[in-house]
């Protein structure tokens, strides 16, 4: 090889080198490096697109932005008390209601409402979205009525469930069953016709069972979908839950708060939007939790 042409690819190499990085690579001597770019190569490494690693308590940032916000305004006078009580009128109050007994009676029966509307409509919703999902006469036979229930509110039927039920405990559970069942129904249902169809041929070939089939191919692929739905029914039942509370009940956070209503005690009224968002806050934070847990075999944005 003469030394013409020895020079003229080393010229080619350090063009190309410039090209790509907008200046001249480095070799290992500290002279100039013919080829692809080292900076080039580290974009990725040192570029994020994706949001990044998950940080422990992240979570708690925007409520704590919040509340940080909301003694600013208490305690700078901009925000008049008989609005919306202080911060710390609302502590001493709660308190005031745990040394009596009284928030944990009203918190424990709460609680159980909707506890037993999650579960029931957890299963009605999974049940029908089972149904529909897998069989085209199922899904003739059960879309129809429950896209009818998703146009009409639960709260639109209360007139009913009281001529029905009465005012006990049946038509409060009902109510939050109703308000819980459509977003499981829906999100599980997307799940089960997103499934691909290589799945399925794939389980045809190996001849799996009807049983097999939907416990290794139909529920794994329904999870995601049935998580989504989870995080919606929560906040559902929670919905639910305030508004049966508050009609006609002798018991629950929502009778708590209708009582203050009448007597015109912001403080209690306050606690009780304050006890609802808080336990609307850690069951989404418990749903997420088990999400990951279960999909730890995702690998997607969210970590």
């Amino acid at each position: 090889m003469t030394a013409t042409v020895l020079v003229r690819k080393l010229a080619a190499g350090a063009a190309r080198t410039t090209h790509a990085s907008g200046q001249p690579g480095r070799g290992p001597g500290g002279g100039e490096e013919f080829g692809p770019s080292r900076a080039a190569d580290r974009r990725p490494l040192t570029r994020r697109l994706g949001p990044g690693p998950r940080r422990r308590f992240a979570a708690l940032a925007g409520p704590a932005l919040l509340l940080a916000a909301w003694c600013l305004a208490s305690g700078t006078g901009l925000l008049d008390p008989r609005i919306l009580s202080e911060p710390w009128t609302v502590v001493a109050t709660a308190g005031e209601q745990l040394a009596s007994g009284k928030l944990q009676e009203h918190l424990g029966i709460s609680a159980q409402r909707a506890a037993l509307g999650l579960f029931f409509g957890i299963v009605l919703g999974v049940v029908l979205a089972l149904a529909a999902g897998l069989s085209r006469v199922g899904e003739a036979l059960v879309d129809g009525p429950v896209q009818i229930k998703r146009a009409i509110p639960s709260l639109a039927l209360l007139p009913l469930l009281v001529l029905w039920f009465g005012i006990d405990e049946t038509m409060k559970v009902l109510t939050i069953t109703l308000g819980v069942f459509v977003p499981i129904y829906l999100q599980t249902h997307a799940g089960l016709r997103s499934i691909e169809t290589k799945y399925v041929e794939l389980a045809q070939t190996v001849r799996l069972s009807r049983l097999a089939f939907i416990r290794k191919v139909v529920l794994p692929g329904a999870l995601p979908g049935f998580f989504l739905g989870l995080r919606f029914a929560v906040t559902g039942a929670w919905v639910s839950l305030v508004v049966v509370e508050q009609i006609n009940s002798t018991s629950g956070i929502g009778y708590m708060m209708e009582l203050a209503r009448t007597y015109g005690q912001t403080n209690i009224i306050v606690l009780g939007l304050a006890v609802y968002g808080i336990l609307g806050l850690l069951s989404d934070g418990a749903v997420q939790l088990l999400q990951r847990k279960a999909l730890s075999w995702q690998l997607t944005m969210a970590g």
